[in-house]
């Protein structure tokens, strides 16, 4: 019996023109993820895609799994294939069923006759493959309104397919369609959980981390690095600038007002980031940012940081509550890393009354007493890449 994996999707159905080219995208992501499974055919037809094992040794569990975490794909089947005959689909669903349906009490038969030339239509399916099911299973009853088991009967082009309970894919739209933007990423909750959700918009993902070495340690850059392979099980590959920041936040400890220490690194941040996202190709900056959050994230401050840079700064969590942000980086496997007690340069040199309502001029004026430029230029001269 020959297993396949079949992926629906989503609102890349609704695309017009440029479906096409979206669809070949979502290929080549998922084709990059289960490399490593097998040899696998990829193709799409009636907006699903097919992964089709081409030898025995193929590791469907590992594909399917990795499959499940790749964007623009709503759910996903195991589904058995079989020649387009009523018997054969009978005796299939039955087979492939089986321990599906001995540990079952209920369960409801869904039919899709996409080849109008087959000579049952889809009611017809549906009566004779659940009335077969029901007699072969003496544990299970028809429930069509919430059946523990919905087995699923395609009739396709190219042949027929059984399946079972489709598990949920991971939405959103393929990575890399909307193009590519740097992430700051702290070694927080949220910045991880931002990442996560502009990938799922497409976009594809360059991040950054500054460090103040030895301020903070080793540890906190392999969190770091841990949380952009979490991340990247979603998003793909991506690559991390690490900015040494010991010397910026000295200088400004040395020579700017206490209450102002967070707002002017976090400039240098801003307009450090927006050089090196220029520098590979992105149009925008991501921020795990959320409005209130804490005394930088107020809508004075989050104005003055962004101040002196044009790129568009997307914050995905600005809405949401730490509670939200929390549940999403539980989901994806971040929130346990992202609490490893390895800090990060935003906890250095933290005033203890910071300005929640600063006014640009008075920053400007602060800055002067540094070489902005200078350090920018010094700390972007000496980025690590991993």
């Amino acid at each position: 019996m020959k297993e396949i994996l079949l992926l629906k999707l989503g609102e890349l159905v609704l695309k017009g023109l440029n479906r096409g080219n979206f669809e070949k995208r979502l290929m080549k992501n998922l084709a990059w993820r289960i490399r490593n499974f097998g040899e696998f055919k990829i193709y799409c037809m009636q907006s699903t895609i097919y992964v089709d094992p081409q030898s025995e040794d193929c590791d469907m569990d590992a594909a399917l799994d990795a499959a499940s975490r790749v964007f623009g794909i709503v759910n996903i089947s195991r589904a058995a294939e079989v020649e387009k005959d009523i018997d054969k689909i009978i005796s299939v669903s039955k087979e492939y069923l089986r321990d599906t349906l001995s540990n079952a009490k209920t369960f409801k038969v869904e039919a899709k006759r996409s080849d109008k030339s087959f000579p049952k239509k889809s009611p017809e399916i549906c009566f004779e493959v659940g009335s077969a099911l029901h007699d072969e299973f003496e544990n299970i009853e028809v429930d069509v309104k919430n059946p523990e088991v919905l087995v699923k009967v395609e009739i396709r082009d190219r042949a027929a397919y059984v399946h079972a309970n489709p598990i949920p894919g991971a939405g959103g739209l393929p990575v890399g369609i909307n193009g590519r933007a740097a992430i700051l990423l702290s070694g927080g909750i949220d910045s991880p959980v931002a990442a996560y959700m502009m990938a799922k918009r497409g976009v594809e993902l360059f991040g950054i981390h500054f460090f103040s070495y030895p301020y903070t340690s080793e540890r906190a850059k392999e969190k770091v690095i841990e949380l952009a392979r979490l991340v990247g099980k979603y998003a793909g590959n991506i690559k991390i600038a690490m900015v040494p920041f010991t010397k910026i936040q000295e200088e400004i400890r040395a020579n700017c007002k206490e209450e102002y220490f967070t707002l002017i690194m976090r400039r240098f941040m801003m307009q450090i980031a927006e050089r090196v996202a220029r520098e590979n190709n992105c149009g925008a900056l991501i921020t795990g940012e959320s409005l209130g959050q804490v005394a930088s994230q107020t809508m004075e401050a989050l104005g003055v940081t962004e101040n002196g840079i044009s790129l568009p700064v997307l914050r995905p969590v600005i809405g949401m509550d730490k509670e939200e942000i929390v549940g999403i980086a539980r989901r994806i496997n971040t929130f346990e890393t992202s609490i490893l007690p390895y800090e990060d340069c935003c906890t250095v040199f933290t005033p203890k009354h910071p300005r929640t309502k600063p006014k640009l001029e008075n920053i400007l004026e602060e800055e002067k007493k540094l070489p902005f430029d200078a350090l920018c230029c010094e700390a972007i001269e000496n980025i690590e890449i991993i």
